[in-house]
């Protein structure tokens, strides 16, 4: 049984939109740190975002601050991450860690495999 499981991803045309979910199975986020990486083919990872759970102030990417907006539902024990105004430079593989290291540092306490954003120009 996998920690954590994304979905949400796909394929949308640029400006669109998408929500990533981010699931935990067996644990729930609070006193974690939580956040989204991503890499492209070819390219580094990414940190995307990442913050506090249960308040604090969300530390995003240069490259996806103001489209991006982490959130999290504790009854579900799922983080989001809604996309606006997708570029087709946001291609890449999304997933989502959670960390007892500030700001998101590895290693990870839990991690999951990932979803596939694809946007086409």
């Amino acid at each position: 049984e996998l920690d954590l499981v994304e979905s949400g991803g796909g394929l949308v045309q640029a400006g669109g939109s998408l929500r990533l979910s981010c699931v935990a199975s067996r644990f729930t986020f609070s006193g974690y740190y939580v956040g989204w990486f991503r890499q492209a083919p070819g390219k580094e990872r990414e940190r995307v975002v990442c913050t506090p759970s249960e308040g604090g102030l969300p530390v995003y990417a240069g490259s996806v601050k103001g489209r991006f907006t982490i959130s999290e539902d504790n009854a579900k024990r799922t983080i989001y991450l809604q996309m606006n105004n997708l570029k087709p430079d946001d291609t890449a593989v999304y997933s989502c860690v959670a960390t007892s290291r500030y700001g998101c540092r590895p290693p990870y306490d839990y991690s999951g495999q990932g979803t596939q954003v694809t946007v086409s120009s």
